[in-house]
């Protein structure tokens, strides 16, 4: 589970479009970019803050959102990471690899949360 976070967190920032350095995409890019680097080591609360920030930075950054999602999920707060890739989504409808994770989020949960037969 680590490695497929940090491969989604990786490929986001891949995706992300680059930008010109006095804007507010610019300055939330970079703390995506210090949240990933947090995050490679383990330190997904650190990884937290500067995703937290990203996306205060700039609430229409779709990858932040994404990042964010995997951070909380990687600290078990579900319910936020659902909220977190569904509004990645809602940012970037097209975006395939947001998709997927959302779809692999919910099919995790769904079997976590299924209730064994008696």
């Amino acid at each position: 589970m680590l490695r497929r976070a940090l491969a989604c967190i990786a490929l986001a920032v891949v995706l992300a479009a680059p930008v010109a350095a006095s804007n507010p995409r610019s300055e939330a890019r970079t703390q995506v970019e210090f949240g990933i680097v947090v995050a490679m080591k383990g330190l997904w609360k650190e990884a937290i803050f500067w995703w937290e920030r990203a996306v205060a930075l700039d609430p229409t950054y779709a990858a932040a959102h994404n990042n964010l999602a995997v951070a909380y999920e990687q600290q078990g707060q579900f319910d936020k990471a659902k909220d977190a890739y569904e509004k990645a989504l809602k940012l970037d409808p097209k975006n395939a690899f947001i998709k997927q994770n959302l779809e692999y989020f919910k099919e995790i949960n769904d079997r976590a949360n299924r209730q064994p037969p008696r």
